[in-house]
């Protein structure tokens, strides 16, 4: 069955307000982008929901799925998915599996009340090839969504982590416009080893999206719903649906 929607957000462990703190107010933008893009996502009719994220490798995960944010400063347990017996699932999700699974917690579950969650990480440093080959292959038996985790470049300023690159903001700016325009081919586009440079969290995810909407086929049609750089990070958030 082909992907019918897709949403993208960005994982800053500082979305969680319990995380944040006093300087949880500084993302409330940012956060209600994510709730939006998540509640339209679950709002697609899809049967199967996967999220997706990078890592140090490209694994399908056990159900269920848990982690927690006590790397992140905060004992906050969050899990996904149940199961019968004590199958033991996966635990210790990477920081972008986590926030998804965190924000997809803020929400009823799909419309469809069956729903499946399922999670996938894609290695950090994959082709753009692999990463193509990889969205195929996430097919679901049944109408599914996928949402994909990741930030855009750190490099935006003297103060984020990477410090000032004078690439960022064209960069970021590119992938704004992919995910506006729904542009598989511009996703595709974007260069493995500049994007490591500027410690690009999500361009192997975003790959994966664009190689999932293709080999979907069919026309899409996006939504960009916030870009911004708080913290010299950029934070991207997206809708992407059928036309």
């Amino acid at each position: 069955m082909p992907l019918v929607a897709a949403a993208v957000c960005p994982h800053p462990p500082l979305l969680v307000p319990e995380v944040a703190g006093a300087a949880a107010p500084e993302l409330d933008d940012l956060r209600a982008a994510c709730d939006a893009a998540v509640a339209r996502l679950l709002d697609s009719g899809a049967h199967d929901v996967l999220v997706v994220g990078a890592a140090e490798r490209t694994a399908a995960l056990d159900p269920p799925f848990q982690g927690s944010f006590a790397p992140w400063g905060l004992p906050l347990e969050v899990r996904l998915g149940d199961l019968p017996g004590d199958r033991p699932g996966t635990d210790r999700l990477p920081l972008g599996l986590l926030v998804g699974a965190w924000l997809l917690n803020r929400h009823p579950s799909p419309a469809s009340g069956d729903a499946t969650w399922r999670m996938s990480t894609v290695a950090a440093d994959a082709s753009v090839g692999a990463c193509a080959d990889l969205g195929a292959r996430l097919v679901s038996g049944r109408p599914w969504a996928l949402l994909v985790m990741g930030d855009g470049s750190a490099c935006r300023g003297e103060k984020a982590p990477g410090y000032a690159d004078p690439r960022a903001e064209a960069y970021d700016e590119t992938v704004a416009e992919a995910l506006a325009d729904a542009d598989v081919d511009a996703l595709f586009g974007l260069d493995p080893v500049r994007s490591a440079q500027l410690r690009v969290a999500g361009r192997a995810p975003w790959q994966v999206l664009a190689g999932a909407a293709r080999a979907s086929g069919g026309d899409w049609h996006g939504e960009l719903r916030h870009h911004s750089a708080p913290y010299g990070v950029a934070y991207l958030v997206a809708n992407w649906e059928r036309a």
